[in-house]
């Protein structure tokens, strides 16, 4: 069998195999009729990546209160009818075999944007819908709006916040949370130096501008069930010199994994627009490959895998315990199916029954979960 295909379990959950759909938000709820709501759109993007064989479905970035969108137009968990709504896409997904899980995000200062394919760019003004935000000084991020220093008070309800989108992700049947302390968003933002300015416990060295991330993920785990496991999204670097870098997340992986933390997510970047990224093929591997080693934690790796031969490179090499994949799906939601015809284990990965004829083999049907 090939490493790509092998199951994994972390606590009491077992996926199938290790080829993951990465969280990519879409930016397309209604923010005027039904804000932070999924729809049919979700449910088809989400569900076909499910119909195409991947082992776990993780969706868009979920805000967890209404100031914590990137856009007007993303997904939340801050309410019941977002929960419900979320419910039905869950069911979905598990019906075809997959795991569900949801990205707890909050985008502080780079909340309140236009959508990417807006032909206006930039901060979104109130009278357009736009709201102030927070971050943990009052620092913009390049040209956006001038955020508001989170107090202790609103410190507080970020922490709750996380925790009540927790509790409403088992309501819907969830089987893994992320927290999304990454690309530049709050929790990020938070960790950098280049973003955290404060003096108080909440800045200065590692230990204060990791306090909030540590204690978010206190209070995630403390209402999550303990058989259920909890993903962190980190960005490895800042890509600046001064930032968030590498050594900073070994030392952090390994507090998140005392915490109850199951897996890190290892992405990069986003917090500074004077970063300078050396993107290319695996180019965030090689800082998977050291938290996994350094810290000992089980880690996922991302970012332009491209092809199953590589994904399995990436695996057998150690770099990482499973793979996240985001715009490879985007072009062909069943390249898990074509990882298993390559890698020549059919049976490694699920297969609707109207899809069988395309294996060539008398493969199982799908078993649905829960």
């Amino acid at each position: 069998m090939s490493r790509l295909l092998e199951p994994l379990t972390l606590r009491g959950t077992t996926f199938a195999h290790r080829a993951w759909v990465s969280p990519m938000c879409q930016y397309s709820c209604d923010p005027d009729t039904a804000p932070g709501v999924p729809h049919d759109w979700h449910l088809v993007h989400l569900g076909s990546l499910a119909v195409g064989g991947a082992a776990l479905v993780v969706t868009e970035a979920a805000a967890v209160v209404p100031e914590g969108r990137i856009t007007p137009h993303d997904a939340g968990l801050w309410n019941e009818e977002q929960a419900a709504a979320w419910a039905r896409i869950v069911a979905f997904v598990h019906s075809q075999g997959a795991a569900a899980g949801v990205q707890l995000a909050h985008a502080g200062r780079k909340a309140s944007t236009h959508r990417p394919w807006s032909p206006v760019q930039g901060s979104v003004p109130a009278q357009e819908g736009g709201w102030v935000t927070v971050g943990p000084s009052a620092l913009a991020h390049g040209d956006l709006a001038v955020p508001a220093a989170l107090d202790g008070a609103g410190l507080r309800r970020v922490v709750e916040a996380f925790a009540a989108a927790a509790r409403r992700a088992e309501q819907a049947g969830f089987d893994v949370v992320e927290l999304h302390a990454a690309h530049g968003y709050l929790l990020h933002q938070f960790l950098s130096p280049l973003s955290n300015h404060r003096t108080d416990a909440y800045g200065g060295d590692l230990a204060g501008r990791s306090r909030l991330l540590l204690e978010v993920l206190e209070a995630v785990r403390a209402v999550w069930p303990q058989d259920k496991p909890v993903f962190v999204r980190l960005s490895t670097s800042d890509w600046v010199e001064g930032g968030w870098d590498v050594e900073d997340s070994i030392e952090l992986a390994r507090q998140l994994a005392a915490r109850g933390a199951d897996l890190v997510d290892a992405s990069s970047g986003g917090n500074d627009p004077g970063q300078r990224i050396p993107v290319g093929p695996g180019y965030q591997v090689p800082n998977a490959g050291r938290v996994r080693r350094e810290a000992g934690v089980p880690v996922a790796a991302v970012g332009l895998i491209l092809e199953p031969a590589q994904a399995e490179q990436v695996l057998v090499s150690g770099e990482a315990d499973a793979v996240f994949l985001g715009r490879p799906l985007l072009t062909d939601p069943r390249w898990p199916q074509r990882a298993a015809l390559a890698l020549h284990d059919v049976r490694a990965v699920a297969w609707p029954p109207q899809y069988v004829r395309a294996t060539r083999e008398d493969v199982p049907l799908v078993q649905p979960r829960g």
